[in-house]
């Protein structure tokens, strides 16, 4: 035994050389280096040959482009942890192919990466029948959610059938994207990897806004800048809103207010300290870029957030810090000044003085009687452009929403707006009983993170339409879905540590 023992240890490894050699021999001497190799070799060159001379560049720019795309979409497939982290990247850099050149309908790709998440999934779920993950008062909202917005197709009030199927395919994926996360997820490691990439994506959005600001727009950016009408929204008091790589100012002082909570959430583990300073940094960095949105309805995400944070989490030091940031916010608001971003941040705080509110206002007040007289609305998509482009002369094909409330209200009617309040309810409800339910300490201030930020963005969807840009309605379930998960991973540390506990001394 003991030769042997010797012998399994001192076996030497494959070097990466040995390693290419046996490639070499076995797939090109022994496949290809014969007649049937040469075949194959010779068709496809003729092949490539061929469609060059027809279809010139174009032809190999997709033979290219096919060979890349077929591992690609088997690796999201059957790698979903892959195709997550994929996700992620794609919905922050989505806008930024419009601006390398790439034209055509670029949010087909996001349908098309949630799909194949999706398909993966019911695949998995073949072998791992594990239903028992999906049971959650979050999952019952999130279907009861979908299935009402399935069943405004049979609207008697719709102005457009189109306009519905149009829309409800954005939403229904979205959602399915809740369960792909629930079921995949399943370690503290891959959720760490997330945030860290979540993070790195915030710092890269941060940086190209401080771009715009201090050196300019690019060609493509100016250009989209003078079309008509675009102007009249983001230049404002002579100076421009900056939208960094999102596709408008809201979406990305969302996405700068969101990382920055989730930020001082994990500043209270107990970490190294040259993390803390870099939590620190990271949050100015954030708050900072925030600013040359001029989207005033971001400014309150943080100030809200930090008065549930101390009810959730009471203690001196929170209670300390929640009153000097409150004190430096009042001094924020009042404070003499000339910087333009600085002004616009204080209106936030002063509505009733700002015009465009209470424009918004009348509008919202005008709207009311025909919310109240049709419990299931116009119909999805019978507003904004959707509404433009299948019923042009309808009624809310002229009301301007503004607001994610009042869109859902509008077109799913009162009864709509029922589901939806009680699907956001039920998400922080269940975040709040979680983050007393962990006891890991990690788990329990990501689950409380989580919670923030879709408190922030249940407040931010009444001034503007906070769900419906990517990245925020990818996060926005990834976020519902993590609520669930942390709960899950700390009962399933729990139970392994009572099973160690539990289980004989082998000596």
């Amino acid at each position: 035994m003991e030769n042997t023992t010797q012998n399994i240890k001192h076996v030497p490894r494959k070097s990466p050389r040995r390693f290419s050699q046996t490639f070499n021999r076995i797939f090109i001497v022994e496949k290809l280096y014969n007649t049937t190799g040469f075949i194959l070799l010779a068709t496809v060159a003729i092949i490539i040959a061929v469609g060059t001379a027809y279809a010139g560049v174009e032809f190999g720019i997709l033979l290219i482009v096919g060979i890349v795309a077929l591992p690609l979409l088997y690796a999201i497939i059957a790698y979903p942890k892959f195709g997550i982290i994929l996700l992620l990247i794609m919905s922050y850099m989505l806008f930024v192919l419009t601006q390398l050149g790439l034209s055509g309908p670029i949010g087909t790709i996001m349908d098309g990466l949630q799909i194949l998440l999706v398909f993966g999934m019911f695949i998995q779920m073949k072998k791992d029948k594990n239903w028992a993950i999906f049971k959650n008062p979050i999952t019952w909202v999130a279907l009861m959610w979908l299935g009402y917005n399935l069943a405004e197709v049979a609207n008697p009030q719709a102005g457009s059938r189109l306009a519905w199927l149009y829309t409800i395919r954005p939403i229904a994926i979205t959602i399915l994207t809740y369960f792909v996360f629930m079921f995949n997820i399943r370690s503290v490691k891959y959720i760490r990897l997330l945030f860290k990439i979540w993070l790195v994506l915030t710092c890269i959005a941060a940086a190209y806004a401080f771009k715009q600001e201090y050196i300019g727009f690019s060609d493509h950016e100016q250009a989209f800048l003078d079309t008509p009408g675009i102007s009249a929204l983001l230049f404002i008091n002579g100076h421009w809103r900056k939208f960094s790589i999102f596709s408008d100012p809201v979406a990305f002082a969302y996405n700068m207010v969101m990382p920055s909570i989730f930020c001082i959430c994990v500043f209270m583990l107990d970490i190294k300290p040259w993390k803390k300073i870099a939590l620190c940094c990271m949050i100015a960095f954030f708050l900072d870029a925030m600013l040359f949105s001029g989207t005033r309805g971001a400014n309150v995400l943080i100030p809200a957030a930090l008065v549930l944070l101390t009810v959730l989490k009471f203690n001196r030091k929170i209670l300390i810090g929640t009153v000097l940031a409150a004190l430096f916010l009042i001094f924020l608001i009042n404070v003499p000044t000339s910087n333009t971003n600085l002004m616009r941040f204080q209106t936030a705080f002063k509505p009733n003085n700002d015009d465009s509110y209470n424009l918004r206002k009348r509008n919202q007040k005008e709207i009311q009687p025909y919310i109240l007289s049709h419990v299931m609305g116009g119909g999805l998509g019978s507003t904004g452009l959707w509404g433009q482009r299948f019923a042009p002369g309808s009624y809310l094909a002229q009301f301007p929403p503004d607001s994610g409330y009042i869109r859902v209200a509008v077109e799913d009617g009162w009864a709509g707006l029922l589901v939806f309040c009680l699907f956001m309810f039920v998400i922080i409800k269940t975040g709040i009983n979680n983050y007393y339910l962990i006891e890991d300490k990690e788990l329990k201030i990501y689950c409380l993170a989580m919670t923030l930020i879709i408190f922030a963005y249940n407040l931010a969807n009444f001034p503007q339409e906070a769900l419906v840009q990517f990245p925020s309605n990818i996060l926005f379930y990834l976020e519902a879905a993590l609520i669930n998960i942390t709960l899950r991973l700390d009962i399933a540390q729990r139970e392994e540590r009572n099973r160690l506990m539990m289980a004989p001394n082998i000596i």
